[in-house]
Formats: C-alpha cells, sequence, structure tokens
C-alpha cells in the first residue's frame, strides 16, 4: 500500500477536490429539504399531491440514471460530476421558484436526473483517487458528503430564521455551490478516466450493453448482491430521515425537541462510522466490515424495537447509523471493479437501482405503519441488517501487503 509521503501530489490535491464535490451534492439538496412545508402551503398543495411532487426527485434519478457511466467514459468523470452539479442547483432553484405543483415536481425532476450524474461521476472520480493512493478512502468522502448536508440543512434554517426569500435563498445555494464545484475540477485529475477511445464512444444502456457482452452468471449475480447491499444502506438511512422523530414522538411520546435527536444519532453515528471506515476497511477488509456493519444494525435496532423506550431507540438508531457506514461505499467501490464491464458500467448501475430503496421504502414502510403500526414498519431496518451480513460475501477480503 502506498504511504501518504509517495502519493503523486496531483493525487492529493484532487483528494481535496473530490471532497468539494461531495460536500456540494450534500448541502445542494439539503437547502430545500427544510423548506418543503414552505412551498405546500404556498401552492396550496394537498398531501396526495405533495407526495407525488416531492416523488419527483427519486423518479428523475431513476430515469437518467443509467446515462451517467456513457458520459463518464466520452468526457471524464470530473467534468460529468461538475456539470450535473450546476444543472441540480438549477433544478433545485426553478422547483424553489415554481409557481404551480406542475412545475414544482418537473423541477424536483430534473434536479433529481442531474444529482444521479453526478452521483456516479463523483464516484467514480473518487475511486480514480483512491487508485492513486493505494488503499481505501473511499468513505471519508461519503462523511464529507454528511458534512455537506449538515451545512445545507444550516443554512435553511439560517434562511428561514432571517425570512430570507425562497427564490433568494436558493439563488445564493446555486451560485455559492456552483463555484465550489468549478474550483473543484480546477483540482481533480485531467483527462477522461482511464478508458479505450473505442469505450469511449460506445453508447447505449449500460444494462443492455453489458447484456450483449455476454457477462457471466457470475458476474450477475454478484451485482444483484451488490445492489441487495447498498438498498440495504439506503433503507437505514431512509428510515432515520423519515421515520425516525414521528416514531419517538407519536409512538413513544418524546417530546418534540427529543424525538428529533433519534435522526441526529442516525447520522452522527454515520459520519463518524466513515471517518473511520477507511482505516477499518484496509485493517479488517471491505467483508468483514460489512457483516459486522450488518450486525450491528441487526441486533441495535431489533433490541430497540423489542424493548422501546426513547433512550434505547435513540441509541438504536445510533447503532444502525454507524453499522450502515460503510455499505454503499463498499457496494460501490465493488461494483466498479466488477470483470467483464465496461468502465463505469458496474458503478452505474448499482448506483441506479440502489435509489430504489429511497424511492420504495417510505411507502412500503407507511403501509405496514397504516395497518400494524409504525414499530412494526421499522422492522425493516433489522431485515437490512441481515440483507447486509449475507450479501457482504460478495465483498473483498483483507488485502495482503
Amino acid at each position: 500500500m502506498s504511504s501518504s509521503t509517495t502519493v503523486d501530489p496531483a493525487v492529493r490535491r484532487a483528494r481535496v477536490g473530490v471532497a468539494l464535490l461531495f460536500l456540494t451534492n450534500g448541502a445542494l439538496f439539503a437547502n430545500i429539504l427544510p423548506r418543503y412545508p414552505e412551498i405546500k402551503a404556498q401552492l396550496g398543495l394537498d398531501a396526495a399531491t405533495y407526495g407525488l411532487a416531492i416523488a419527483a426527485f427519486p423518479a428523475g434519478a431513476m430515469v437518467a440514471g443509467l446515462g451517467a457511466a456513457v458520459l463518464i467514459r466520452r468526457f471524464g468523470s470530473a467534468k460529468v460530476a461538475v456539470v450535473g452539479t450546476i444543472l441540480t442547483s438549477l433544478g433545485i432553484l426553478a422547483a424553489g421558484l415554481a409557481p404551480s405543483a406542475f412545475f414544482f415536481a418537473l423541477g424536483l425532476f430534473l434536479g433529481g436526473a442531474a444529482d444521479a450524474i453526478t452521483d456516479v461521476g463523483q464516484n467514480a472520480h473518487s475511486l480514480r483517487v483512491q487508485r492513486g493512493y493505494g488503499r481505501s478512502i473511499i468513505n471519508s468522502f461519503h462523511a464529507i458528503w454528511s458534512i455537506g448536508a449538515v451545512l445545507g440543512g444550516s443554512m435553511s434554517a439560517a434562511a428561514i430564521a432571517m425570512a430570507l426569500p425562497l427564490g433568494i435563498h436558493l439563488g445564493i445555494s446555486a451560485i455559492v455551490f456552483g463555484v465550489v464545484s468549478l474550483v473543484a475540477l480546477r483540482m481533480c485529475l485531467r483527462g477522461r478516466d482511464d478508458v479505450t477511445e473505442e469505450e469511449a464512444i460506445a453508447g447505449g444502456s449500460e444494462i443492455g450493453g453489458a447484456l450483449r457482452r455476454g457477462i457471466s452468471g457470475k458476474t450477475v449475480f454478484v451485482i444483484v448482491a451488490l445492489v441487495l447491499l447498498a438498498i440495504a444502506g439506503a433503507v437505514v438511512e431512509d428510515a432515520g430521515m423519515s421515520w425516525a422523530t414521528l416514531y419517538l414522538g407519536a409512538d413513544l411520546a418524546a417530546p418534540a425537541a427529543i424525538a428529533t435527536t433519534g435522526y441526529i444519532a442516525l447520522v452522527g453515528a454515520q459520519f463518524i462510522g466513515r471517518m473511520i471506515g477507511d482505516r477499518m476497511v484496509d485493517r479488517f477488509g471491505q467483508r468483514a466490515v460489512a457483516r459486522a456493519g450488518g450486525l450491528l444494525i441487526a441486533v441495535g435496532m431489533g433490541t430497540a424495537l423489542a424493548f422501546p423506550t426513547v433512550p434505547g431507540t435513540i441509541l438504536g438508531f445510533a447503532v444502525a447509523g454507524f453499522g450502515s457506514a460503510t455499505l454503499i461505499p463498499a457496494a460501490l467501490q465493488a461494483a466498479d471493479a466488477l470483470p467483464g464491464l465496461r468502465h463505469g458500467a458496474g458503478l452505474t448501475i448499482v448506483s441506479w437501482l440502489l435509489r430504489l430503496g429511497f424511492l420504495l421504502s417510505p411507502p412500503f414502510v407507511g403501509f405496514i405503519a397504516d395497518n400494524a403500526g409504525l414499530r412494526a414498519g421499522l422492522l425493516v431496518v433489522p431485515i437490512a441488517g441481515a440483507v447486509a451480513i449475507v450479501c457482504a460475501g460478495v465483498l473483498e477480503r483483507r488485502r495482503t501487503a
């Protein structure tokens, strides 16, 4: 493994650039999230229409996500990530300025489509930089994304406190993070990624192209396992984002100020897990770390649901967040290294399909909650932990020096 003293200065500089891209990506969407209730009230949307409108963001990501690899091969991962960032910011700004539910949904749809392309581009470039280091650093980038989400949410809270009009607030966000992404581009590695000219101009669907190339049944099996592993991580994140506050407040009668700490505990523990995740991966291997994470998710949240108390539930969300920290980065890294696929194809396919977790998890949990209670609905979290334990078997063992 390369030590930090032997890493090329251009690679070290690119690491800062990629970190800025992840920070920006986390901050952009977090700027509009706290202002959703305001938009809902301004447009006079009922609950059903509002729900359909905000589903446009993941829907846009699902529609556009498979096109990312073609763009990466043609233009390079860094350029694709930066252009996607700027388009994401414009889509979010358009959603904030929308005069009707249709244009609100359209803005989110375009923002989600661009965000999916950005996500693949920045992860592809982070793995390119990681190869220059010769050791795991991808989890640290995802930790920076978490910092960006906190930064964006804090900016939005400040804008609300100052009664800053939505258009001005999101306009400032778009300009600031657009400039940051352009600065990041100058720091990233030059040129296209390591692909042939034939690959660079190849088009078509990534799944269709892979099938035409006749990938092996083993590779298909690994892709399915990696998708399930990534979805397991997404389900844990969504449970904290969508349901933690509601469960603590409505089901366990926690005060409003305490109910919000469930999600904070999950995100905070996940951030810590990602900060130390690279060292754990280098020491124990992706497989062992992911299996340990799945065990923490299953036992931590399972115990919290079996013996429901406010402190125990907050601790359960924290343990689940810590356990989920490396699942999505591990799946993306393994997908990028799959044999028999064109450059960026495996990463694009897994990144695209993992969004099913964010798209389908909320209505699934909501359906169970309506019929059997939210406590029963949150059983998806320990189940996700069990899925992670099983699917982690396709990940790499510890590398020997």
